[in-house]
C-alpha cells in the first residue's frame, strides 16, 4: 500500500523522447491488421473487428479529435507524418481516407497495415529491439486538399 493510498506513477526520462509527438496537433497513429490478414498478406476486404466491409482505405480517429479539427464521421482525410528537423514537411502523406469516428483512445488514430507503410520511416525505429515506429508514429490529419 501506498501512503496516498493510491496508485503512484513514475515517468522515467526518454519515454517521451521524440520531439515530433510534441506538436500541437499531433496524433500518434498506429497500424492494425483486419481479421481477414495475416501478417502482410490480406484474404478479404471485410474488417468484423471493427464493421468495416469492402473497404481498407479508411482512418479511425475519436469523435473528439475529428471535431477539434473542424472534421467529421465520413470526411475524406490526408494524414501527414509530423517532419523532423531538416526534413521536408508533407514528405510522408497517405491521400484521401475516410475518417471513421471509432472508440478509440483520445490522441490516436489508426489505419491498416501494410497500407501505412508510406507513413513509416525506415530509418524510425527502436534502437535496442530494431522494430520499426508502426506503433507510434506522430501525425497531422487534414481534411483532404483533393
Amino acid at each position: 500500500m501506498t501512503l496516498t493510498k493510491k496508485a503512484n506513477f513514475l515517468v522515467y526520462p526518454g519515454l517521451e523522447e521524440d520531439p515530433r509527438a510534441a506538436h500541437d496537433e499531433a496524433l500518434t497513429l498506429t497500424t492494425i491488421r483486419s481479421h481477414d490478414q495475416y501478417n502482410t498478406t490480406i484474404y478479404g476486404m471485410n474488417d468484423r473487428y471493427r464493421g468495416i466491409t469492402g473497404r481498407r482505405d479508411v482512418v479511425f480517429v475519436n469523435e473528439r479529435d475529428l471535431s477539434s479539427r473542424g472534421l467529421k464521421h465520413g470526411d475524406l482525410v490526408d494524414i501527414t507524418v509530423v517532419a523532423d528537423a531538416g526534413s521536408k514537411p508533407d514528405k510522408r502523406v497517405m491521400r484521401n481516407l475516410t475518417a471513421v469516428a471509432y472508440n478509440i483512445a483520445q490522441g490516436s488514430i489508426a489505419t491498416y497495415y501494410p497500407e501505412a507503410n508510406v507513413l513509416v520511416a525506415l530509418d524510425h525505429y527502436d534502437i535496442k529491439s530494431g522494430t520499426p515506429s508502426y506503433k507510434s508514429t506522430p501525425v497531422l490529419i487534414r481534411a483532404s486538399r483533393n
